[in-house]
């Protein structure tokens, strides 16, 4: 049975299913649908501290900021720095290529509140990203590699973007239960705590609060925790830990974790990519060209010209791969969904918005063309 728990991790079936069960059900019967996803279940409401989308993308954060702090360890993606400098790049032309497109698109063809989903087209789905890249590529190909990069730095760039942009009434003080708990983590660490739930628990707890009480978007609380987790920096280590041997504190939050947040990601995407085929308009055209067009443009560009200023790209890519990659990145579904959940709420620009993160997916179809078109090949593994 665990083969097939891997399988379906790995070809992250658990959201494709939750986005697929979400459309056709809406479309069906969107009463019922909308009852059930708004439903009490825990009869406890919605209050300033639980809402279950921020309890379950706290968690899924947190294995995001743990493939960020893994990536600069030593031995890392993003260390030494040069080595990275090319897919950095690229990840700053894939976030300014669809913002720029969406705008620009907005100014001329729609009103002035559309302008607030301006971050939505600048998330990339880590694991369908990921999951495309193998697919096309090969799971061995540099190219992979190159767009893990991208899509984990551009998940820290959306990070701090939903920090900054996306919360009102920021009351800082607060702020600094956040840090206390920052400063339990380093505390924790220092002594030599190894359990991973000391550190999840009560300075995650803390930071959580913190963020609430600061107002500050509070699914990011695990964010400035999990970096402190004692991890071990050998890549070869960390090969072994996926195969039950040695691991460090990081490592073994993400082993706890990765389960119940992939198969989650089923019921996330079932509660938020629920949307009647009716409320497509102008809006949700214009999250997907910034995302299908804007990523492909602004990865390719900033990561070609950084490449003739001595900054290459990893051997055995090309311009060709290059423009695969950029057009992968746009794959924005699960962040995307819940950046337009922040930027659209209570709007009626909302569903267009989720619909035009959820049509995100169509970008798969649109790499296995274009590589075709290019004559890429798939390496054998």
């Amino acid at each position: 049975i665990r083969r097939y728990i891997t399988f379906l991790q790995e070809y992250s079936i658990p959201l494709i299913l939750g986005v697929i069960v979400a459309l056709v059900w809406a479309n069906i019967d969107f009463d019922s649908y909308h009852h059930l996803v708004e439903f009490d279940f825990w009869n406890i409401g919605k209050g300033p501290f639980l809402d279950d989308d921020e309890v379950f993308m706290v968690f899924f954060f947190g294995i995001a900021a743990k493939e960020i702090t893994e990536s600069i360890l030593p031995g890392g993606a993003l260390n030494p720095i040069p080595k990275a400098i090319n897919p950095l790049m690229g990840t700053l032309g894939g976030v300014f290529g669809p913002v720029g497109l969406f705008l620009l698109m907005a100014v001329l063809f729609y009103a002035e509140g559309v302008l607030g989903g301006w971050a939505i087209p600048t998330a990339t789905d880590i694991a369908l990203a990921w999951l495309v890249a193998r697919v096309i590529f090969g799971a061995r190909h540099a190219a992979v590699n190159f767009l893990l990069l991208l899509a984990v730095a551009d998940d820290a760039i959306g990070l701090v973007i939903i920090a900054v942009f996306y919360s009102d009434n920021v009351q800082p003080l607060w702020l600094l239960m956040t840090l206390g708990g920052m400063v339990a983590a380093y505390a924790f660490r220092r002594i030599g705590i190894t359990w991973w739930p000391v550190y999840i628990f009560i300075a995650g707890g803390m930071s959580w609060v913190g963020l609430v009480l600061a107002g500050v978007e509070p699914a990011l609380a695990l964010v400035v925790i999990v970096p402190f987790l004692p991890a071990l920096h050998a890549p070869a280590q960390h090969a072994a830990s996926s195969h039950g041997h040695a691991m460090g504190t990081l490592e073994k939050f993400e082993h706890h974790l990765k389960l119940p947040v992939d198969f989650g990601l089923f019921f996330f995407a079932w509660a938020n990519a629920g949307v009647a085929f009716g409320n497509i308009n102008s809006v949700t055209f214009m999250i997907l060209i910034s995302l299908i067009v804007g990523k492909t443009v602004g990865v390719s560009l900033f990561s070609f010209v950084v490449s003739r200023l001595g900054f290459p790209l990893p051997e055995g890519m090309s311009l060709r791969h290059l423009m695969v990659a950029g057009l992968i990145a746009g794959l924005g579904l699960t962040v995307a969904l819940f950046v337009a959940n922040k930027a659209y709420y209570g709007t009626d620009f909302l569903d267009p918005g989720k619909m035009g993160a959820v049509f995100s997916v169509v970008v798969a179809a649109l790499a296995f063309a274009l590589a075709r078109v290019l004559g890429i090949r798939r390496e054998q593994d």
